[in-house]
């Protein structure tokens, strides 16, 4: 099989030592992704076209190699092609009939040509020939050129020609490798996951930043659509999975912090800690998936409070989105669904959170917060290439949820205090404890190993996370409360 490429259109426009920068490295990319469907692979040309030969005859594999490519960034469609030696005008018929003539019989059709090269005729003089010729001796219905039934599609390129059967759509954007490096704060939702699609589509290597608020189980489903992320859109490139320990962080934040502050001086150290790691990697830039207004911490002054603590250059790419459309953008890349079932941490710092945060005010609640804390969390930060992290998740574990908790079981409330203050947990008959989600890796060892826990929360997500990482911690007293 035969595979045209066609980089995406702001390549070509580029100027001519930058063009054939970007298609090189695109063909670079191309071996690289494909080499285990096809170790023979052969990329050739350095313009406007690349063209892919395989050995391959297996449909799986050809339709996975045309999958892979058209979610590889830097391209903007593909064509499946059968390949000629150019001949005159009667011998292009003769193609076009062998390959479209069965199924033109009483339909209308059109015929697609483009011309590279210099020839003694245009696209308009072959394509008028061929369709004539078609139309009379192929019973067609006739010729439509804006609605027909049936398209004949072919390229003359200098002395070649290409019949083409079929195209399948890329996602465009630039190769990566092509442009720089950025650190993605990567949350496993909705937005970050969005975020960090669109720079890969732009050809930016994009690294993952993961600031652990939840705990291990927490930990790999953010490690699992990040790889999820990589493997689909960016696998001609490894990058890092970072994690950072900021359990205690945020538990110093809740301790010292006024609550209305707490978001803010939340995404803060955030950024502190990311500009570290992105200067130690020599990375040039983070990016969030914040957007205008979403949240309380993402208004014009809380955004600007929360840029000062960093020189590094924060990149947002869906600033002005609607939520709405970054929904629709991860359905249609396939992360909605890790999305709809990741907590968002940072969701539940404060109660009653400021939309115009002052500068001089956060730096004064700052001045309570311990940074012994956070130099601590990047001590213990960790990193792994992305495509180790799939080996972690194969050491998932299995949830017991359980319905009704019995005399002699001890319910854990893990919810934020003030939900918890708000909407107290009673049950009769059954010893019912707070334990707030951010305490709970630390303080559950000191708990009395005899009795059985069950963990709970409004959603059920939470107590999940918590238990398997507890269970994962060899902890085996430890359910799920899930009252019907």
């Amino acid at each position: 099989m035969k595979v045209i490429v066609k980089p995406f259109a702001e390549i070509t426009i580029k100027s001519r030592p930058v063009r054939r920068q970007f298609v090189r490295q695109l063909a670079k990319n191309i071996r690289t992704v494909l080499r285990d469907l096809d170790p023979e692979l052969v990329v050739q040309g350095e313009w406007d076209n690349l063209e892919l030969e395989t050995r391959q005859r297996e449909p799986k594999l050809l339709a996975e190699m045309l999958e892979r490519l058209r979610n590889t960034p830097g391209i903007a469609h593909c064509l499946e092609v059968h390949d000629y030696p150019l001949g005159d005008f009667d011998d292009i018929f003769d193609k076009c009939r062998l390959h479209f003539g069965a199924q033109l019989a009483g339909k209308v059709f059109a015929v697609r040509c483009k011309r590279s090269g210099k020839h003694p005729f245009s696209s308009v003089d072959v394509a008028t020939h061929v369709g004539s010729r078609l139309r009379r001796e192929c019973g067609a219905a006739g010729i439509d050129l804006k609605h027909p039934e049936v398209e004949v599609r072919f390229e003359v390129r200098y002395d070649r020609l290409f019949i083409i059967h079929a195209q399948h759509d890329g996602i465009g954007g630039y190769p990566l490798g092509s442009i720089e490096q950025t650190l993605v704060l990567m949350s496993g939702g909705f937005d970050s996951t969005v975020a960090s699609y669109q720079m890969m589509r732009r050809g930016l290597l994009t690294h993952f930043c993961f600031f652990n608020l939840g705990g291990r189980a927490h930990e790999l489903g953010v490690m699992e659509v990040a790889h999820y992320l990589w493997e689909k859109f960016g696998r001609s490139h490894r990058v890092l999975f970072i994690s950072v320990p900021f359990e205690e962080v945020v538990g110093e934040i809740l301790q010292k912090v006024d609550n209305s502050h707490m978001g803010v001086v939340l995404k803060r150290m955030m950024l502190r800690a990311a500009s570290r790691l992105a200067e130690e990697l020599h990375i040039d830039a983070l990016v969030t998936g914040e957007a205008i207004s979403q949240v309380s911490s993402q208004t014009l002054p809380n955004l600007s409070v929360i840029d000062a603590v960093t020189d590094t250059l924060v990149l947002r790419p869906l600033i002005a989105s609607h939520k709405q459309e970054i929904i629709d953008t991860a359905e249609r890349i396939g992360t909605a669904e890790f999305a709809k079932n990741m907590p968002e941490y940072c969701g539940v710092i404060s109660v009653n959170p400021t939309t115009r945060a002052k500068r001089g005010r956060v730096e004064h609640e700052e001045t309570h917060f311990d940074m012994a804390v956070l130099e601590r969390a990047l001590e213990r930060v960790r990193k792994v290439t992305i495509d180790k992290v799939i080996d972690e998740l194969g050491e998932d574990l299995q949830i017991e949820e359980v319905r009704e908790a019995l005399p002699g079981q001890i319910v854990l409330d893990i919810r934020h205090p003030d939900a918890a203050e708000d909407q107290p947990l009673e049950l009769p008959g059954i010893e019912v404890q707070a334990l707030p989600f951010y305490a709970v890796n630390n303080r559950f060892k000191a708990l009395d190993a005899n009795r059985q826990y069950l963990l709970y929360c409004d959603k059920g997500v939470m107590s999940r996370l918590h238990a398997h990482h507890l269970l994962s911690e060899g902890h085996a007293n430890v359910r799920v409360y899930r009252p019907a």
